[in-house]
C-alpha cells in the first residue's frame, strides 16, 4: 500500500511538472530576452536611473547584485529594531542585534533560516514589509544570476552578460508576483489565512483558554514555496493548518516548490538554441530526485522499534493529514530545492532518515534546487563533468561550443568548494573553541551525542546551501549560532555568486568552436549519467567522515 501512494505521488508530481515544462520554461526564456519593456518597467527604471538597452560587464553585473542585497538587509534589521513603533507591532518589542542580523541576512539570502517563533516574535509590518518583500526580490536575484550564466554559454565574443536591474525587476514583475497572487487565491480557498486580526483568545474543548494569532499568511506563504525561499509566518511552518491546512494544498505547496526550478532547464535549453540540452539537465535533476524520495520513504516507512511498527511507520513529527508520503514527498522536495519549508519535524525522523534531507543540501541543491540557483549549481557541475570526461580522452574539454580551460575550471572548482568549507568549518568550531563548546552543548544541544552533533551538523549545511530548514530540538538563538549561521548564509550565497558570474563574463567573451566527430554530446543519457555521477562523487562523498560521525553512527547503533 505504501509502494503505491508513494507511485501515486510521484505520479501526481511527475504529470504536472511535465505539462508545465514547456510553456512554463519557454515564458521565462522569453521574459528575459524579450527586447520589449512594460511600461511600469520603464517607470521603475526612469526612477532608479537604469539604462534597460544598455548591458553589463559580469563585475558590474555582481556589483548591482551586491549592492542590491546589501541595502535589503539594512532595510529588514531596521524594521525589526523599529518594530515596537510600527504598525500592527501586535505590542512585540524589537529583537535583540544578533538575532535582527540573523534574520536580516536569512531573508536576504534566500535562506528565511529562523532562529525564533514567528507568531511570537514578529509584527504583521515586518513580517509583511520586510520578509515577505525578500521573499519575491531574493528569489529574483537567484533567476537573474542563473540567466547571466546561461547568456554566457549563448553570447558571442561578449563583454557583458545583461543587465541586472532588468534581470532583476522582469522576473519580480513578469514571473513571481503573478503567480504569487493566483497562488495566494488557491491557498485562501483551500484554509489558509489572510486576515490583520492579531491575537484572538478562544476556549478549548476542556474549558481552558488558549491565544490564537492571525496574520495575512496566505500572501507570505504561497511566494516562500514559489520562490524557495522557505520560513513559515508560525513557528510550525507548513504543519500549521493555518499555512497548510489539507494533503491537497500540501501537494499544491509541493507543486509551487519545484514549478520553476524543473521549468528552468528548458529555459536554458531554448537561451542557448538546443532543448536536448535542457532535457539532458532536468533528467539529472529527476533522477536524484526520485531517488531521494525513494530512499527516505523507505526508511521511514520501515522503522525499526515498536512504536514505529505499531503506527505503521516512523510516525514522530508527522501530522496525520499527511501521512508518511505526504512528509517525505515534501521533505525531499524542500530540501531539494533550498526552500527550508517543513510539513514534519526533521529531528523526529529516524537516524537514517534524517540523513537524507541533509544529504540533499550536501549535493549543492541540485535536485531540482532554488529558483535560479539550482540551474546555476548543476551547469557548474556540467562544466567539471565535461572536464573530466575530457581528461580522460585526452582532448580539450568543451562545453555548448565553449572551451573549458584552466580559468574556466578553477572558477568551477572555487564553487564547489566553499559550501563544505562553510558547513565543516562551522561544525568544528562549534565544537572545538573554548566558550563556544560549552554554549553549544549546554544551550543549544537538546538531545546530547550524536545526534546532537547531527543538530548542529544540519544547521551550518542548512545555512551554507541557503537553505533555512533545521533539525528543530537545536536552540539556535544564541549570541554564537545567530553570528555563525549569518556569516555562513552570507558567504554561501554570495561568494559562488562571485565565481559562477565571473564564470559567465569568461565564457561570453569566447567564440564558440565547431563540433566535431571528438566532441562529447552533452545531450545524450551517457553524459547524463557522467553528470549525475559526479554530482554524487564530487559533492557528498565530500561529507562521508562527518556523516559517519552522526546520523551514520547514530543509525548503525
Amino acid at each position: 500500500m505504501t509502494l503505491m501512494y508513494a507511485l501515486l505521488a510521484l505520479a501526481t508530481v511527475a504529470i504536472v511538472l511535465a505539462v508545465l515544462y514547456r510553456p512554463f520554461g519557454d515564458y521565462m526564456a522569453w521574459v528575459y530576452t524579450s527586447r520589449k519593456d512594460w511600461k511600469i518597467e520603464r517607470g521603475i527604471y526612469k526612477v532608479i536611473g537604469v539604462d534597460a538597452k544598455a548591458e553589463q560587464t559580469w563585475q558590474a553585473y555582481l556589483r548591482g547584485v551586491l549592492a542590491f542585497s546589501a541595502v535589503g538587509v539594512l532595510i529588514v534589521y531596521t524594521l525589526q529594531r523599529f518594530q515596537q513603533w510600527l504598525p500592527y507591532s501586535l505590542g512585540l518589542p524589537a529583537p535583540s542585534e544578533s538575532l535582527s542580523f540573523n534574520t536580516a541576512v536569512s531573508f536576504v539570502t534566500n535562506t528565511n533560516w529562523q532562529s525564533y517563533s514567528p507568531e511570537l516574535t514578529l509584527g504583521y509590518t515586518v513580517q509583511f514589509a520586510g520578509l515577505a518583500v525578500q521573499n519575491f526580490v531574493s528569489a529574483a536575484v537567484g533567476i537573474a544570476v542563473a540567466i547571466a550564466l546561461v547568456r554566457g554559454f549563448a553570447y558571442r565574443r561578449s563583454g557583458t552578460i545583461g543587465n541586472f536591474w532588468v534581470d532583476l525587476i522582469r522576473g519580480t514583475l513578469r514571473i513571481l508576483l503573478p503567480i504569487a497572487v493566483l497562488g495566494a487565491i488557491v491557498l485562501m480557498i483551500g484554509g489558509v489565512i489572510q486576515n490583520f486580526n492579531g491575537f484572538t483568545t478562544v476556549t478549548t474543548l476542556t474549558g481552558g483558554t488558549q491565544t490564537v494569532p492571525g496574520g495575512p499568511t496566505a500572501s507570505q506563504e504561497v511566494i516562500k514555496l514559489l520562490g524557495t525561499n522557505g520560513g513559515g509566518f508560525f513557528n510550525a511552518n507548513s504543519s500549521h493548518p493555518f499555512e497548510n491546512p489539507t494533503p491537497w494544498t500540501s501537494m499544491f505547496e509541493i507543486l509551487l516548490m519545484l514549478a520553476i526550478p524543473f521549468s528552468l532547464p528548458r529555459t536554458f535549453g531554448r537561451m542557448v538554441g538546443d532543448n536536448r540540452q535542457g532535457v539532458a539537465i532536468v533528467s539529472v535533476m529527476a533522477v536524484l530526485y526520485i531517488a531521494s524520495f525513494s530512499i527516505l520513504t523507505a526508511l521511514e516507512s520501515a522503522g525499526m522499534g515498536t512504536a514505529p511498527g505499531l503506527a505503521g511507520g516512523a510516525m514522530e513529527g508527522k501530522e496525520q493529514r499527511f501521512g508518511i508520503i505526504g512528509s517525505t514527498l515534501f521533505a525531499t522536495t524542500s530540501t531539494g530545492t533550498s526552500t527550508g519549508a517543513v510539513n514534519s519535524m526533521h529531528d523526529s525522523y529516524t537516524a537514517l532518515g534524517g540523513m537524507m534531507p541533509m544529504l540533499n543540501m550536501m549535493l549543492g541543491e541540485v535536485t531540482p534546487g532554488g529558483v535560479g540557483s539550482g540551474l546555476y549549481a548543476i551547469l557548474i557541475l556540467a562544466v567539471i563533468a565535461v572536464f573530466i570526461s575530457g581528461l580522460l580522452i585526452g582532448r580539450t574539454p568543451e562545453y555548448l561550443g565553449k572551451k573549458i580551460g584552466p580559468r574556466e575550471i578553477k572558477l568551477a572548482a572555487l564553487y564547489i568548494l566553499v559550501m563544505p568549507t562553510l558547513v565543516l568549518a562551522g561544525t568544528a568550531l562549534s565544537f572545538a573553541l573554548p566558550g563556544v563548546r560549552e554554549e553549544v552543548e549546554s544551550t543549544s544541544i537538546w538531545n546530547p551525542g550524536i545526534h546532537g552533533m547531527s543538530e548542529v551538523l544540519y544547521a551550518f549545511t542548512s545555512a551554507a546551501n541557503n537553505n533555512g530548514s533545521a533539525f528543530a530540538g537545536l536552540t539556535a538563538n544564541t549570541p554564537w549560532l545567530n553570528t555563525a549561521l549569518g556569516v555562513a548564509m552570507l558567504l554561501g550565497r554570495f561568494v559562488p555568486i562571485v565565481f559562477v558570474l565571473a564564470l559567465a563574463g569568461s565564457l561570453a567573451a569566447q567564440d564558440k568552436v565547431p563540433t566535431t566527430s571528438g566532441t562529447l554530446p552533452t545531450h545524450r543519457p551517457m553524459f547524463i549519467g557522467l553528470l549525475t555521477a559526479v554530482t554524487v562523487l564530487v559533492t557528498a562523498l565530500t561529507f562521508f567522515p562527518v556523516l559517519a560521525l552522526g546520523p551514520l553512527a547514530e543509525g548503525l547503533m
